[in-house]
């Protein structure tokens, strides 16, 4: 099991696969992906050898981010690669749902076990302000299908204070009879986002005061879960959840790591910088790898420094799949 100085242990593995991304998001990408076009991604064998090597190191949970992970043509392949590791008892996927109605059936049928999808707001024209697309219509025939299949569905929207108060609104009576986990995520603050995180940050907190006092109760989470705080209520089929990373011990509990679509290994989502592993992930050496992973993991510090204002490396949310 892999485990740090601080006694966390890292059941799951965030694996960004691409870091392009064709939604303009206003507090990630606002002016559309700007990277490198010659720049080379992991492939479908260097995948297979890292999650091979984090399933044996106690990794049960691998979730597939990008940018858009549904941009690479092989996505159903390196679902399907994940899905057969022995070791991994769950492969999730997160998307902007763009492609959502043509593809949820065949990535299904790779392996695919979880889904998140991205809506920032359930108004159209909410919708299209925020990511610069007017396809909330495309993504919600997508989740409709995906629950049909009988996928587990998380829904992630992005608090912002121009639009949070009616998309919280909204969502209470949508989740009445919609069977999906809402949850509503902090903006955070990266390298290119400064000026938009001062205007827009809002904090979870007297959303969760507001939940508890309306009857919702907090449920407890699984080992392999991520970092939300999940409420559920017996008047709703769906739940809701809220991150809150800015939020006193929030580190306390990590239980996973990211590996940027480079290759690069990130101890936190706001590390100083990406420690190399393509080297060894090249070789297909299994061992290797995490003979790696073992040494670096005792780099990781006991917390981010966000509420310093510090967001290390990260540009924005797209490098690493948040």
């Amino acid at each position: 099991m892999l485990e740090d100085r601080f006694g966390r242990r890292f059941r799951y593995l965030r694996l960004s696969i691409t870091e392009v991304c064709n939604f303009r998001c206003s507090y990630c990408l606002p002016d559309g992906y700007q990277g490198n076009a010659k720049q080379t991604f992991l492939s479908p064998q260097e995948i297979t050898t890292l999650a091979g090597a984090f399933a044996g190191l106690g990794t049960s949970k691998i979730r597939i981010t990008g940018g858009e992970p549904s941009l690479r043509k092989d996505l159903p392949q390196i679902i399907q690669r994940c899905a057969q590791t022995p070791g991994i008892q769950k492969v999730a996927l997160t998307t902007n749902g763009f492609k959502l109605p043509k593809m949820v059936d065949q990535w299904v049928s790779a392996g695919l076990n979880a889904l998140n999808v991205s809506i920032d707001s359930l108004d159209p024209r909410q919708f299209y302000a925020i990511t610069g697309h007017d396809k909330l219509h495309t993504v919600l025939a997508g989740l409709d299908r995906a629950l049909a299949l009988n996928l587990p569905v998380k829904v992630n929207a992005v608090l912002l204070k121009p639009y949070s108060q009616s998309l919280l609104q909204t969502a209470l009576t949508w989740l009445k009879s919609m069977p999906v986990t809402l949850r509503l995520i902090e903006l955070m603050q990266t390298g290119d986002n400064q000026a938009f995180f001062s205007q827009h940050h809002l904090s979870g907190q007297g959303i969760k005061r507001a939940l508890l006092e309306q009857g919702w109760t907090r449920i407890t989470a699984d080992k392999a879960a991520g970092p939300a705080q999940e409420f559920s209520h017996p008047d709703y089929q769906g739940r809701i959840g809220l991150i809150m990373p800015y939020d006193k011990d929030f580190c306390a509990s990590c239980n996973r790591l990211r590996v940027a679509a480079n290759g690069d290994l990130h101890l936190c989502l706001f590390a100083e910088q990406g420690l190399s592993l393509r080297p060894w992930l090249q070789t297909g050496d299994i061992a290797a790898v995490q003979q790696r992973l073992s040494e670096l993991i005792g780099l990781k510090d006991a917390s981010h420094w966000l509420h310093q204002g510090h967001s290390g490396a990260t540009r924005q949310l797209a490098m690493l799949g948040g």
